[in-house]
């Protein structure tokens, strides 16, 4: 079929909020577990180390350590079984992927530099100008003038 009839088909079925988050950040998925007649919400916390997919089959890949042992899980982006994906931590990286944390330990496993946000002096808000330290005594600068001239 056309690529772009499939892609309106599934218009239909995307989610309308669209999560904001990139690879090498820290993130918390909140997701609906279903246990027998009862529905809870369960919280995943962990590294996004990849993002594949396009449209309904596009899905994120999150890693994290529990007790010594890495553990990854994949979940869809459009799945109705997520509630949210809450941000914790922005992470700098450069690459799509991060399958070469897979091999690493301790903390090198989530070593992700943490992005610097800039903000321009246009949309931070005004700060107040601190006022300059008090100078020292008039009797001083007399002696060091004076040896400085020498």
């Amino acid at each position: 079929m056309n690529q772009a009839l499939l892609d309106k088909i599934e218009q239909a079925h995307l989610r309308r909020d669209a999560f904001a988050f990139n690879v090498g950040d820290t993130v918390r998925v909140h997701t609906k577990v279903v246990e027998g007649d009862k529905e809870r919400i369960q919280i995943f916390t962990g590294l996004v180390i990849g993002r594949r997919g396009h449209g309904l089959n596009a899905t994120f890949t999150v890693r994290r350590i529990s007790y010594g042992e890495g553990v990854e899980r994949v979940f869809p982006l459009h799945s109705n079984r997520i509630e949210k994906v809450e941000v914790e931590r922005r992470g700098t990286v450069r690459r799509a992927k991060l399958t070469y944390l897979r091999k690493r330990v301790g903390k090198s496993a989530v070593a992700v530099k943490e992005k610097e946000l800039r903000t321009s002096a246009a949309e931070s808000p005004a700060a107040p100008v601190p006022e300059p330290a008090p100078t020292a005594p008039a009797a001083a600068e007399p002696a060091n003038a004076a040896a400085a001239a020498s």
